[in-house]
């Protein structure tokens, strides 16, 4: 049988909602509801690694108020993102489903005519039927033209940048590899002057629908984001409706901010100041959600993908999830892989009073279950006619369960030729590959795609770093073989019956954010 990794969709239960959905559009006057309901904040962090956390990975020490989180709510240790890149696992967040399901399978570029399809219903959606104040803060990435903006995606408010940062020439650019200028002043300095680093145009930063400063000035982006995200909790505690808030972090994605030496730090280690930084603004929201909301309000962190390891002093840590496997043959197996480090993401859930303090899960989760989750806790329901590769964990949540997923799918949507297909899969403890390969790693190197049939199987449990395949000759593995076979052959049961999106993924140079094309790069004045 050919290997089914190429075009197939999870089964999963599927839920069929009960009512006649629409889409709210950009109006801001959603239903009037008691605010007695939860309000919820999602905070996402860009290119995190799973051992970023000193409360992960205990050779690291700058995220002390995130630390200080996990002790007082519940760290989730086996969670995954829903894709190993940006645009992928951040509409899988919002649409609780697979890419192969909601049509994102890989990156949208800053020429991308589509993005999210406009059929998919995304969870501000959702919840500002229900009367909810929605804001999405930070980076989008999931389509800027027309319709696809986040102000007519369900979001009553909308301050950030429309994709990746280094999607764009700024004059602040930070640190990456290869470094990169600031944008050109004169015409006379062209293209070829700046070494891949997106000159074309300069990187907006929008409020609403309007561009309001251009180049945007990345050093102050995350001070910004914070009073943004503290002026909408005000507003919103104060009104009588419950609030969702989608806070999409620039941290850890490269362009690293340069950040004032400080006296803990005064090498100016890059990536520790930024982390340090980034551990701050959740540290303030987390203090201003105490100091207003703190019984009604589920604060929830996670990240997006893992490590970009190509970025060398410039990535994060994957901890002990490193791939050995992988790169005993070349190549990352970090941030655009199926390896562990691509995919397993620090997680923490706060919500004082109801879910318990300082408590570890091992349950397999997912971003998938943020969608089901909290729409179940807003006592909303689910869009109807299509299905969901995520789950209802509030039960995990408040310790009345200790039931994750039994089989979580991993899609590849970072190799080349090959976006959005699944390529790994876990059933329970083990791993399968049907398709192995590494992403650029630090030294240039990138591991040669193979094609395993049978699969290549991993017992994380024994074996966490992934370096050991089991014997296919082994009692174990024709033990695990048939769960495996029975998971995929689920999948192509799932895909049969189900409403599957397609993003438009063409290009227009027209689509272009530009506040003045009279300018070089696009050029605008601003207040902030």
């Amino acid at each position: 049988m050919e290997i089914l990794f190429l075009k197939v969709l999870v089964l999963v239960t599927c839920f069929v909602g009960l009512f006649s959905y629409h889409h709210p559009g950009i109006s801001s006057g959603g239903k009037k509801s008691s605010s007695k309901k939860t309000n919820f904040i999602i905070i996402l962090a860009d290119d995190i690694g799973w051992g970023d956390l000193g409360t992960n990975w205990g050779k690291r020490k700058d995220t002390p108020n995130l630390d200080k989180m996990a002790m007082e709510g519940m760290r989730f240790v086996d969670f995954h993102s829903a894709a190993s890149t940006c645009s992928p696992s951040r509409a899988s967040l919002l649409t609780g489903r697979l890419g192969l399901r909601n049509g994102v399978t890989h990156n949208f570029a800053e020429t991308s005519v589509g993005g999210l399809p406009l059929n998919e219903t995304t969870l501000a959606e959702v919840l500002k039927e229900t009367g909810y104040l929605t804001a999405v803060i930070g980076k989008w990435h999931l389509g800027h033209n027309g319709l696809h903006h986040p102000s007519f995606r369900g979001f009553d408010y909308y301050f950030g940048i429309p994709y990746s940062h280094d999607m764009g020439c700024t004059d602040t650019p930070g640190y990456n590899l290869p470094p990169c200028p600031a944008c050109p002043q004169h015409p006379t300095i062209t293209s070829s002057h700046l070494r891949g680093c997106y000159p074309e145009v300069a990187l907006p930063l929008y409020e609403n629908l309007t561009i309001i400063q251009q180049p945007v000035n990345l050093t102050s982006l995350a001070t910004k984001y914070t009073e943004k995200a503290i002026q909408f909790i005000n507003y919103a505690s104060q009104s009588d409706r419950p609030f969702f808030l989608y806070l999409a972090l620039a941290h850890m994605h490269v362009p690293l901010i340069k950040t004032e030496p400080t006296r803990n730090l005064p090498c100016q280690d890059p990536y520790r100041a930024n982390l340090r930084e980034m551990d701050a603004l959740v540290g303030q929201i987390k203090a201003k959600v105490d100091s207003t909301v703190k019984e009604s309000t589920f604060l929830w962190f996670t990240g997006d993908n893992g490590p970009w390891s190509e970025k060398c002093e410039f990535a994060g840590s994957v901890g002990p999830y490193t791939g050995m496997w992988q790169r005993k043959r070349d190549g990352s197996s970090a941030k655009r892989t199926t390896w562990e480090g691509g995919h397993r993401v620090p997680t923490i859930a706060y919500w004082a009073g109801k879910i318990p303090a300082n408590v570890t899960s091992h349950m397999m989760l997912s971003t998938l279950d943020i969608f089901p989750t909290v729409v179940s806790l807003a006592n909303a329901r689910l869009p109807p006619h299509r299905c969901f590769d995520g789950m209802d964990i509030s039960e995990v949540l408040f310790g009345l369960s200790n039931k994750g997923h039994e089989t979580l799918f991993h899609p590849n949507s970072g190799a080349a030729g090959k976006y959005g297909n699944l390529q790994a899969l876990r059933v329970n403890q083990y791993k399968a590959f049907y398709v192995t390969g590494g992403a650029k790693a630090c030294n240039g190197s990138i591991g040669q795609e193979e094609h395993h049939h049978p699969p290549l199987i991993f017992n994380l449990q024994h074996d966490i770093q992934e370096q050991t395949p089991l014997d296919s000759k082994s009692a174990e593995y024709h033990k695990v073989l048939p769960l495996v076979n029975q998971a995929l052959m689920g999948i192509l049961q799932g895909i049969a019956t189900d409403n599957v999106s397609i993003a438009d993924y063409s290009h227009d140079p027209a689509v272009i954010p530009c506040c003045n094309p009279q300018h070089l790069v696009c050029r605008c004045q601003s207040t902030y």
